[in-house]
């Protein structure tokens, strides 16, 4: 236990130059355990230990399963927190502060994300303030082409009775991509007929303090 306590000791008293330089890593150790909860703070301080000796970051959860953290950057963790979730954090930034990003996505059939916002000491904040245009579902879909039948293409649509939507944060850039899982939902007939019509993915870039649509 005691050397557990090491990574998170040590990250709580690096000096402030060092602190800037790992905000992630550092953020994501001071996390409050009801941000994520299945992971306690020995088990986040760990997955950060575990990579920067260059092993595999796997913990037994509360839960008494494997969790594992797949990536870590200055800016960026991602961890499949089951078989079936994940989560993302990107620390981004805003006027004279920073703002944390996670994105949690669960899947079944289909995969479908929850995104949140927070300020550096963890409080949670408006995600219309950053996101105020998130996707809709009629975003997601193409105009119909001339050479489709009228009534294909709305019986084609029409079958898109759930939006479900994958968010996805990158590593390696400051941007949000919506992918519409549905079709994953729907029988394989009805996702044959809708899949020429809809746009699967849709870019939104971090600008001015928020999320915004990139427009082709």
């Amino acid at each position: 236990m005691k050397r557990r306590l090491i990574p998170l000791l040590l990250l709580t008293l690096l000096p402030l130059g060092r602190a800037e330089a790992q905000e992630a890593r550092t953020l994501f150790v001071q996390m409050p355990d009801s941000i994520l909860p299945l992971l306690t703070a020995v088990n986040r301080a760990d997955c950060i230990d575990f990579l920067d000796n260059h092993m595999r970051a796997q913990v037994t959860n509360r839960f008494g399963t494997h969790s594992e953290m797949t990536q870590l950057t200055p800016d960026y963790v991602a961890i499949s927190m089951t078989a079936r979730s994940t989560w993302q954090m990107k620390v981004l930034p805003a006027d004279t502060t920073q703002v944390i990003c996670t994105v949690a996505t669960a899947c079944g059939t289909a995969c479908d994300s929850r995104i949140r916002f927070y300020s550096a000491a963890w409080k949670e904040l408006p995600t219309e303030q950053f996101l105020p245009a998130p996707p809709r579902m009629e975003d997601f879909l193409m105009p119909k082409p001339d050479s489709v039948d009228t009534y294909r293409y709305r019986d084609a649509v029409q079958r898109a009775d759930m939006s479900l939507v994958r968010m996805s944060l990158s590593p390696d850039n400051r941007t949000l991509t919506f992918i519409f899982d549905t079709p994953a939902y729907l029988e394989k007939e009805a996702a044959d007929e809708l899949k020429p019509f809809i746009r699967r993915a849709l870019i939104y870039d971090w600008k001015e303090g928020k999320f915004t649509p990139r427009h082709p």
